[in-house]
C-alpha cells in the first residue's frame, strides 16, 4: 500500500463563465476516489475543489446577463458548489478566487517573484484568445474565412498593451532538466512528451498582467494592471494550504501530491506553474495528470449543436452511483472517450445489476436462508479455495498500485475479474446442493464468500461510496472496519446480517 502519511490532490478552479458540464464532474471524481481511497489507506488526506472567478471572460459573461461580476460569480460558483454536493465528492475545502485570502496570496507570490528580479515590466502585442484567456505564438494560428484561431479552436484578436512579464525563456533550460529528474511529474506520458516538446521549441516571457479589462487581482503597487488570470488562478492550490505562511497548520501537505486537469490546460499547469513556483523557491507539484475529453455519441460536445452532457440529469435518471461508476470504467484516464446512453445501460445492468449485484444477492440471500442469518465459520482450506482466497488477498494490492498511476480502469478491470471469479466459483462450488450432500462445507464456501464480497465492497466504496456503504451494511461490517487494512482480520463468526435487499435496478430502456 502507499506509504506517504499525508497526500494533496486538486483539482482545476473550474471557470465560472457557464454552468458546470460532465468534464467537470469527470476531472473531480478522479479526484475524489484518490482521495477516498488514500484515506482509506491510512493517510491523512487535503482534497481541494473550488472556481476560478475572474478575467474578462467571466467580466464578459456577467455583462451579457446585466450583472456585477461579483454577483454572476457568486451565482455560478454555487452550481459548482452543488455539482460537488450531488457527485457525493469528499473534498476538504472549497475555494474561490474571490476571496480576500486569495488575494493576499497572490500579492504574496507577485511580491516574491518581484524581489527576485523574476517580473519586468514592458508591453505585450500578438494573439490573444479571450476564451482561453492565453496569447499565441504566430505559428500556431491558423485563419478561416477571415477570422483567426488558436490552436484550441478559439478566435484570437491582436492586442498591443502594458504587461507586466514574468522571466519564463530564463526557466527553459531549468524545465527541462526538471522533467528530465521526475520522470512521473507529466502524465500520461503521452502528454508529458508533447509538453517537452513545446519546451524544446522555446520559451518566451510570459504575459502576467492586463490593463484592458477590470476584474481581476490588482497588482501590487500598480491599481492599472490586473493579474493574468494564470497567475491568480494557480496560486489557489498554495493559497488553500495557507499561503504565505508556510508555518500553518495546512502547509504540510505542500507539494500537491497530484493536479487532475483536462488536457486543454496542461501546459499551463506542466509549464507556468513550475516555473513560478522554482521562481519563488517553492517546491512544484509532485505530479500533473492530464486527462481526455468526452465526445457525446460520437459528436464533439458544444453548446450550439446542443450535446452538452449535464451530470445532474445523469444523476436523476441513472442513479449517482452508476454515473460515477461509468465515467471510470469506460475509458482509460488520460485518452478521449465517448458517452453513450447504450454503454452506460449496458454497464449498470451487466457489471452491476448481474455480476455484482446478483453475486451479492444470492450469496447473502443462502447465509440468511441456512445459518440463520449470521456469518458462518470456515472450515478447512481445501485446494478448490485457494484462487478465491488468494484473490480476496492480492485484490486491495492490486488496485492501489493502479491507483497510484491514476489507471482507474485498471483498477475496476482487476476488481472484476475477481467478480467475476466469484460469480464462477459459486457455481462451481453449488453450495444450495452442498447442504444436503456436505453442510460443514457448505458453510465454508458461504463464509469465502461473503470474504469475498467483503473485498469487493471495501475496494470499491470510494468508486461507489453510497452502494458500497449498502453492501457493507448487509455483510454486517461496523463503520469503523471498513478501512483497507480491516480485510486483513477476519469478521467474527456468528456476526448478525441483515436481510439482503437488491444493491442495483436494471434499466430497461428500448432507446438504448
Amino acid at each position: 500500500m502507499t506509504s506517504e502519511s499525508r497526500s494533496y490532490l486538486t483539482t482545476p478552479i473550474y471557470y465560472v463563465n457557464d454552468k458546470p458540464h460532465i468534464g467537470h464532474a469527470y476531472t473531480s471524481l478522479a479526484a475524489d476516489v484518490m482521495a477516498r481511497w488514500r484515506r482509506m489507506s491510512g493517510q491523512e488526506v487535503f482534497f481541494l475543489t473550488g472556481t476560478d472567478e475572474h478575467g474578462q471572460k467571466v467580466e464578459k459573461a456577467a455583462e451579457a446577463r446585466g450583472m456585477q461580476p461579483q454577483a454572476f460569480t457568486d451565482m455560478v460558483s454555487e452550481a459548482f458548489r452543488e455539482l460537488a454536493a450531488r457527485m457525493n465528492y469528499s473534498n476538504d475545502a472549497f475555494i474561490r478566487t474571490t476571496e480576500e485570502r486569495h488575494k493576499r496570496a497572490c500579492a504574496a507570490l507577485w511580491t516574491r517573484l518581484q524581489e527576485r528580479g523574476e517580473i519586468y515590466l514592458g508591453h505585450y502585442e500578438g494573439w490573444y484568445a479571450v476564451r482561453d484567456e492565453a496569447f499565441y505564438g504566430p505559428d500556431e494560428i491558423t485563419e478561416k474565412d477571415g477570422q483567426k484561431f488558436a490552436p484550441t479552436g478559439a478566435p484570437v484578436e491582436w492586442v498591443r498593451e502594458p504587461s507586466y512579464f514574468f522571466r519564463l525563456s530564463a526557466w527553459q533550460d531549468r524545465l527541462l532538466a526538471f522533467y528530465e529528474a521526475h520522470p512521473d511529474f507529466i502524465a500520461p506520458g503521452t502528454r508529458r512528451n508533447e509538453v517537452i516538446s513545446f519546451v524544446r521549441s522555446g520559451l518566451s516571457d510570459l504575459s502576467i498582467s492586463r490593463t484592458s479589462f477590470k476584474w481581476g487581482v490588482k497588482v501590487p503597487g500598480d491599481d492599472a494592471h490586473v493579474m493574468y488570470v494564470w497567475l491568480d488562478a494557480l496560486t489557489n492550490y498554495i493559497t488553500a494550504l495557507g499561503y504565505p505562511d508556510e508555518t500553518g497548520e495546512l502547509w504540510k501537505f505542500w507539494p500537491a501530491d497530484v493536479h487532475f486537469v483536462g488536457k486543454d490546460i496542461l501546459r499551463f499547469h506542466a509549464i507556468y506553474w513550475p516555473a513560478f513556483l522554482m521562481a519563488a523557491d517553492l517546491p512544484p507539484p509532485r505530479r500533473i495528470f492530464a486527462h481526455g475529453w468526452w465526445t457525446n455519441e460520437g459528436q464533439k460536445i458544444s453548446k450550439s449543436v446542443g450535446n452538452v452532457i449535464d451530470p445532474l440529469a445523469l444523476i436523476d435518471e441513472f442513479g449517482l452511483d452508476p454515473v460515477r461508476f461509468f465515467l471510470l470504467r469506460e475509458v482509460p484516464f488520460g485518452n478521449d472517450g465517448d458517452f453513450s446512453r447504450r454503454a452506460l445501460i449496458g454497464r449498470l445492468n451487466s457489471e452491476l445489476a448481474n455480476d455484482l449485484g446478483n453475486l451479492a444477492q444470492r450469496s447473502l440471500a443462502l447465509i440468511q436462508k441456512n445459518c440463520e442469518g449470521r456469518l458462518p465459520a470456515a472450515g478447512p482450506e481445501l485446494p478448490a479455495d485457494g484462487e478465491v482466497l488468494d484473490a480476496i488477498r492480492a485484490l486491495p494490492g492490486q488496485v492501489d498500485e493502479a491507483l497510484g498511476r491514476q489507471a482507474f480502469h485498471e483498477a475496476l478491470e482487476r476488481i472484476w475479474v475477481v467478480t467475476r471469479l466469484g460469480n464462477s466459483w459459486i457455481d462451481a462450488q453449488k453450495p444450495w446442493s452442498l447442504k444436503k450432500t456436505d453442510p460443514a462445507r457448505m458453510l465454508s464456501v458461504l463464509r469465502h464468500l461473503h470474504s469475498l464480497l467483503r473485498c469487493l465492497a471495501t475496494v470499491l466504496l470510494p468508486f461507489m461510496p453510497g452502494t458500497m456503504a449498502r453492501m457493507l451494511d448487509q455483510l454486517g461490517v461496523p463503520e469503523g472496519r471498513r478501512g483497507l487494512a480491516a480485510l486483513a482480520s477476519p469478521m467474527p463468526d456468528g456476526t448478525a446480517l441483515p436481510p439482503p435487499s437488491p444493491l442495483f435496478q436494471k434499466i430497461q430502456d428500448e432507446a438504448a
